[in-house]
């Protein structure tokens, strides 16, 4: 069974059981399966689509992709030679390896042996996660995690890119899932200072207009995004649902909160 590579922020692991299903009763036969906000791809991992482009705006993270999938065999092989501790931790992520393998290995060990396994950079794009007191990235290859993400990602395109860039060739039957970054918002929040770095306004507006015109080709296009009345006033004729979740910020279990977004999915054509 296929799983992530990555932990990403804002994963969609604890919904992609729901999600496939959704994905599977829309996706036509010889369809193309569309990810625009990659990430750390959950619900492509679950899906294991036949035809599939994987896009985002991270180049390091399609590089990492890439490098999987056309030589496994070399990441893992550089993976098994990084130990795991303090100071070796700090040395990798201060490194700037010269070759593809090199610096897919590394992002793959920082993910897995940082502080709660967190993908976070500073404004230099620089990783700035502290050492996670020892995790371990040996399960990449003792749970042949690597070697089984490197063979659903074969006959897959993989891009680094903005999202209306690969949503532009979504046509009919295909299914275009959008996770874009979006941190928990609420209705007495405005949108001019939400999340304006990473996802702005102007760019919510550019994914409804994107996603209304692979919708008007046929294609269906599904988006997880924050709940927040301004997010749904961007789809009127769309099936806009409230789905809820733990937080899982906190260590402790009894201090998670329920978190609330929305998914929203394109009218079915008549």
């Amino acid at each position: 069974m296929a799983v992530p590579l990555f932990k990403w922020p804002g994963g969609k692991r604890w919904l992609a059981p729901t999600l496939v299903e959704l994905v599977r009763t829309r996706l036509g036969r010889g369809s193309t399966y569309f990810e625009p906000f990659a990430g750390g791809a959950a619900l492509f991992f679950a899906l294991t689509p036949k035809r599939a482009v994987l896009t985002d705006i991270n180049s390091a993270l399609v590089e990492s992709y890439t490098a999987v999938r056309d030589a496994p065999d070399a990441v893992l092989r550089a993976l098994r030679r990084i130990p795991v501790n303090e100071e070796e931790y700090y040395r990798r992520r201060a490194a700037r390896p010269r070759s593809a393998v090199g610096r897919a290995a590394r992002l793959l060990y920082l993910n897995r042996t940082a502080f709660a396994g967190m993908y976070r950079v500073n404004r230099k794009g620089e990783f700035n996660v502290p050492y996670g007191g020892g995790r371990s990235h040996a399960i990449l290859w003792e749970r042949d995690i690597l070697h089984i993400a490197s063979g659903v990602l074969k006959h897959t395109t993989i891009a680094a890119c903005d999202f209306a860039n690969t949503m532009r060739r979504a046509r009919d039957g295909d299914v275009v899932y959008c996770d874009p970054t979006y941190t928990t918002a609420h209705n007495n929040n405005g949108f001019v200072r939400y999340n304006e770095c990473n996802f702005s306004w102007h760019d919510q507006h550019r994914l409804a207009e994107a996603a209304a015109r692979a919708a008007a080709r046929g294609a269906t296009v599904i988006i997880s995004n924050a709940h927040h009345k301004a997010i749904a006033t961007l789809y009127p004729s769309w099936q806009v649902r409230i789905i809820s979740r733990l937080s899982l910020i906190s260590p402790h279990r009894t201090a998670r909160v329920p978190i609330t977004e929305y998914l929203i999915v394109s009218p079915t054509r008549r």
